[in-house]
């Protein structure tokens, strides 16, 4: 009788597949699931497997919001630049804000705030550079406002995550409202913010 040889994952294999399993829990059941032998279950693998790669589910939920950011950054980067910048701005905000309502993120990040784990997200900042430099630099906008508008449009993004199909259900209104008004507001504003610059500081 043969046997069926297991191929061994290597270890980014490995970490990965916990990283994927993870992702599943957390969409499926929410971040307070988010726990080792949760996991690992649903990894297929022991809870010393996950510890061996990630040394805590701390430092899983970290890595999973990393990844997160990551994949929302490829994204952002993926989109083609066309002609109208204000639509551009539209296609990025509308990326943000669906990763957050669609993936579980902003319960996920609301999670790692709650738990006092924020510190950890060590990319969040990087990722913020590399969108500025790729996409954004070449408005010759000032990067303080360009993070500012960054800013704000993850907090909506988080709010609307957490709170938007709820408040919409709540107030009787069609879901996907306090989406289209948030991306129009911030698209706006941003434009309203760019006009406002001095000819110096646009064109510098």
């Amino acid at each position: 009788m043969n046997k069926t040889t297991r191929r061994r994952r290597s270890p980014e294999e490995s970490k990965a597949n916990i990283l994927e399993a993870a992702e599943r829990v957390l969409t499926e059941q929410g971040p307070q699931s988010l726990r080792l032998v949760d996991v690992a279950k649903a990894a297929g693998v022991s809870n010393a497997t996950v510890l061996h790669y990630y040394g805590s589910i701390e430092g899983v939920h970290s890595a999973l919001m990393e990844q997160m950011v990551e994949d929302l950054v490829g994204n952002v980067l993926a989109l083609e630049l066309p002609e109208d910048v204000t639509k551009f701005r539209g296609f990025a905000f509308n990326a943000l804000i669906e990763t957050f309502e669609q993936k579980g993120a902003a319960r996920l990040a609301a999670w790692i705030e709650l738990t006092d784990q924020s510190k950890r997200l060590t990319t969040v900042r990087e990722a913020v550079a590399r969108v500025i430099d790729t996409k954004i630099q070449h408005e010759d906008l000032p990067v303080e406002m360009v993070e500012n508008v960054i800013l704000l449009s993850v907090v909506m993004a988080l709010g609307l995550g957490l709170f938007g199909a709820s408040l919409e259900d709540l107030l009787g209104r069609p879901r996907g409202t306090a989406r289209a008004m948030a991306i129009a507001l911030l698209t706006a504003g941003t434009e309203k913010m760019t006009e406002a610059l001095p000819k110096d500081d646009q064109s510098s």
